[in-house]
This record gives structure tokens, C-alpha cells and sequence, in this order.
């Protein structure tokens, strides 16, 4: 339903392009009603308006903080065009129908980067601003809401062709009008609730707006380095579920939410030599976590590339100096002690979901290939089958020596996975002759085991559960192979 604009009211914060606005509203006959130092600039270009009190009866009162509020502004925003009470009524108490409403926000966070002083920061909370903008959303049915500069160009076209809105358009600028509350809500709401809700730069992408919602400092202390943003986070999450898996000293670097390195030494540094060469490559800008100290040798060694976090327990004084150069360098000291929630959920659809957390490595240890595993097998058998746990499915992580040497991960067929693994360790020169390998499913054919075997890998640890599982095994038993079933699958999607 198209609607004809006829009357605007305007009172905004930033008066930038509004000069172009206004002027395009007075060639269109448009009549303004506005408020206080938009008012003065409007008149300043020699547009007329009208001033709102002159509607409300009421000046501008306790220091500004009462403009607006009044039933005459109200009802002319919300008042529905097709309810005849509410034409009536408007009628009755004389108030103008408002078709148009332009209003953005007090500069709120703005405000928090440049003082601390509570009082100025108070002041900054918008009370009129947000209703207005509410209310006209509310009734895009009959009135236009553009709560940002950035849409005044959209808004010029729409006055130079006719100054008639479709109600699509108006249902498009109702929506982003309520993302615009929503986020300046959540950054009040994290003023006056420190750590509950943070608003961060942005999502996945630039172009997606994001919060956090829960105690960070629980889990960690920042040391160093700008914001943690969306992508830092998931990341850092998945880092801290990884790493919180191993006793013996750990080192593991993180891309995208799967583990690229990961290797179990007798010392950080050597930890972190051996997680970084099972693929230097993907460790650029990766997210790194160890469950030791960072010494200032192993400091030395990981200063030497480029990366976005790094989570540790703890910081020797000479390491935290050689990492603190870069300051945008993110460093976080784990909590060791934190307990981390049970469940996990996921938005969907319109609805959530909601899971516990997949603990645990395996529920049963059933030798079924064609040896037993030496104990060097059966370590770095454990060890992969966590590793694989921890990559997104279809995946399988290659092991040897407590070295993550090749992964597949997140691929439409666990024979691809394989593939990408075994290619993943040759681009590194790794001799995958006596490695392990872990799948975090079943195998539906033996075609796995052939190839791995072809490879040079020389046991297996797999969940078990295929109605053809006894071809994989057959496979084993002929050739002398350990295959562990743990009776445990472990999916991550």
C-alpha cells in the first residue's frame, strides 16, 4: 500500500546530509515539526518548521530531557490511519497525522570512549529518541522511520520520485530501525552490567552485527591486544575445549574453529616446535592455546610468526615483554579452575537447539584388528581420537609421536577426509610410516583402511557401528593391524 508523505518530523543528534533532507522536504510541500537545535538548523537554511512545543504546549524542559514525551507527538506517530477510533480521537485532540519520522540516537558509546565520567555518560542515554523511533517501526503500516544518516540517501531518492513510499519499503527501514535499538540497548545494558552483554565490532563478517552474552572474565584474564571480536571468540572457545582435554604438556593451534597442529612434549617450547611443524602454513593468524607457561624461550620462538591469540595459564614477566611488542597481539591467561557449561546450544530456524557437551574419548576399548597395540600405538591412538574429536565431520586426524602429522576435516566423504590428510602430512615431508590414525565415525567400507595402510599407517581407533565393519576389521586381521572400537562416535557439525 502506498502512502504519500505529507508531514516529517525530525529531531536527530548528527546534522550531516540533513541540509539536503530538509530542503527536499520543503519542495515537496512537506510540512516539518522538530525540536531545539534541529529546529535552528533547519531554520538556519531557510526551511520552515514548525517547533514541536508549539503541538505540546510544553517547552523544552528539565534540561532537555522532556521534548518530546507528550500524547500529541505520540498519538501522531502511532495513530493507525484505518481504525476510525483512532482518526477520531486524533481529531479530537488535534493531533497531526506524522508520516515521516527522522531521529537517530544520543551518542551513547561515543561517549564511553571519550569520558568516564558517569554523569556526561548518563546523559548520553537517549529516552525520546528510542520511543520515537519505536513507535513510528511499530506503525510502518502509515509512517516512514529512518533512524541513521546512512539511509538518508535512500530517503533522498524516495523524496525526489513523488515523496511515496510502498509498504515494503517502510516495513525494510521499521527493521532496521529495530536493529539500531536493539543495539544501542545492549550497549546500556553493558554499561550498567559489566561482562553480561557485549556488544562486539562485528559478526562473522563486517557487514553482521554481534554480541556476547556471559562472563568472559571467568574464564580468562586479557593481558594484552585490541577486542576480542566474533571469530576470536568462537575460536578461542573451541581452543579451550581442545586443550582441556590433555594432562601432559600441550601446545595447539586453532584456524576456523579446527585444530591445524597440535602436539604433546616433555616442554612448552618443544610442544609448540612440534605442533607449529605439522603445518606452518595454516598457523598463520591462527589462535594458539597451551595448557603450560609461556617461557621466554617458547615467547622467542612463537614471536616469530603472525598470529591473532594466544591462551596460556601463565606468563613468565621476559615472556609477557616479548609478546606485549605487537599491541594488537591478543593474550589471554587461562582460568584453569573454570567450570565450562554442560550444554551446548545453536540457533536455528526459529527456534534453539540445545545438546550436553560431548565428553568423554571413548566408552569401550575392543582390540579387533590383527594384533594388539604396542603402547606407543595405543598413546598416540588416544591422543588422535581426541584430536579427531575436535575437527568438524567427516574427519580423520593422522598421529605419530603425540604429533598431529596430517587432518582431514569438515569433508562429504570419509574417504575425502583421508585423501586431504594423507596430502596434508606429504606437503610437510611427513613419513607417515608407523602413524595412527583416528576417524570420528564409522567406516562404511574398507577402502579407509587400504589406503591408510598403503600409506604406511599401521593402527586404527574408529566408534564402531557400520553393519559393514567387519570388512574394515577382516582388512586388519589379514594384515596384522591393531583396530580399536570405542563404541563412541563423535560428530561435530
Amino acid at each position: 500500500m502506498q502512502k504519500k508523505i505529507q508531514s516529517a518530523l525530525i529531531s536527530v543528534f548528527y546534522k550531516d546530509g540533513l541540509d539536503i533532507i530538509a530542503r527536499q522536504l520543503q519542495a515537496n510541500g512537506i510540512t516539518i515539526y522538530t525540536t531545539g537545535g534541529t529546529q535552528k538548523f533547519i531554520e538556519d537554511l531557510g526551511v520552515k518548521c514548525v517547533p514541536v512545543e508549539t503541538l505540546t504546549g510544553y517547552p523544552s524542559i528539565l534540561g532537555g530531557r522532556v521534548k518530546t514525551l507528550h500524547p500529541i507527538v505520540f498519538g501522531g506517530i502511532l495513530g493507525r490511519r484505518y481504525e476510525q477510533q483512532d482518526r477520531k480521537e486524533m481529531s479530537e485532540y488535534s493531533i497531526p497525522e506524522i508520516d515521516l519520522v527522522i531521529v537517530d540516537l544520543y551518542p551513547f558509546e561515543e561517549t564511553l570512549r571519550n569520558t568516564s565520567e558517569e554523569k556526561s555518560i548518563i546523559e548520553k542515554i537517549d529516552i525520546g529518541g528510542p520511543s520515537m523511533i519505536r513507535g513510528a517501526a511499530k506503525n510502518f503500516s502509515d509512517v516512514l522511520v529512518i533512524a541513521s544518516k546512512n539511509d538518508y540517501s535512500e530517503l533522498a531518492s524516495i523524496l525526489s520520485s513523488g515523496a511515496t513510499t510502498t509498504l515494503e519499503q517502510r516495513r525494510s527501514f521499521a527493521a532496521k530501525a529495530f536493529e539500531i535499538v536493539m543495539q544501542y540497548d545492549i550497549a546500556i545494558s553493558n554499561y550498567f552490567n559489566p561482562g553480561t552483554i557485549k556488544t562486539l565490532r562485528y559478526g562473522e563478517n563486517p557487514h553482521q552485527h554481534a554480541a556476547f552474552k556471559g562472563n568472559l572474565e571467568e574464564i580468562f584474564t586479557q593481558l594484552n591486544g585490541k577486542e576480542l571480536s566474533y571469530n576470536n571468540l568462537v575460536d578461542t572457545d573451541a581452543a579451550v575445549q581442545l586443550i582441556r582435554e590433555f594432562s601432559d604438556t600441550s601446545f595447539a593451534i586453532i584456524k576456523h574453529t579446527n585444530v591445524c597442529g597440535i602436539a604433546s612434549r616433555p616442554s612448552v617450547k618443544e610442544s609448540w616446535d612440534a605442533a607449529l611443524a605439522g603445518d606452518p602454513e595454516s598457523a598463520f593468524g591462527g589462535v594458539l592455546v597451551t595448557n603450560a607457561g609461556i617461557d621466554k624461550k617458547t615467547a622467542e620462538a612463537i614471536n616469530e610468526i603472525f598470529f591473532e591469540v594466544l591462551l596460556a595459564p601463565s606468563f613468565n614477566e621476559d615472556a609477557l615483554e616479548i609478546l606485549k611488542t605487537k599491541k594488537n597481539r591478543i593474550l589471554l591467561q587461562l582460568n584453569q579452575t573454570a567450570e565450562l557449561p554442560g550444554r551446548q546450544n545453536k540457533s536455528i530456524f526459529n527456534g534453539t537447539l540445545s545438546q550436553d557437551t560431548d565428553k568423554g574419548n571413548f566408552t569401550e576399548w575392543k582390540e579387533s584388528g590383527g594384533r594388539r597395540c604396542s603402547e606407543e600405538e595405543k598413546n598416540d591412538l588416544l591422543f588422535a581420537n581426541i584430536v579427531c574429536k575436535h575437527l568438524k565431520s567427516n574427519a580423520i586426524a593422522l598421529v605419530k609421536n603425540k604429533q598431529l602429522l596430517g587432518k582431514g576435516c569438515g569433508q562429504t566423504s570419509r574417504i575425502d577426509a583421508l585423501r586431504q590428510s594423507i596430502e596434508k602430512a606429504g606437503q610437510f615431508n611427513f613419513d607417515l610410516h608407523g602413524a595412527v590414525l583416528a576417524s570420528d565415525a564409522f567406516f562404511p567400507f574398507d577402502d579407509c583402511v587400504k589406503m591408510s595402510h598403503a600409506a604406511g599407517i599401521t593402527a586404527f581407533i574408529q566408534p564402531g557401528g557400520s553393519i559393514r565393519d567387519k570388512d574394515s576389521i577382516a582388512y586388519c586381521e589379514e594384515n596384522k593391524l591393531p583396530m580399536v572400537i570405542t563404541g563412541l562416535r563423535h560428530f561435530r557439525h
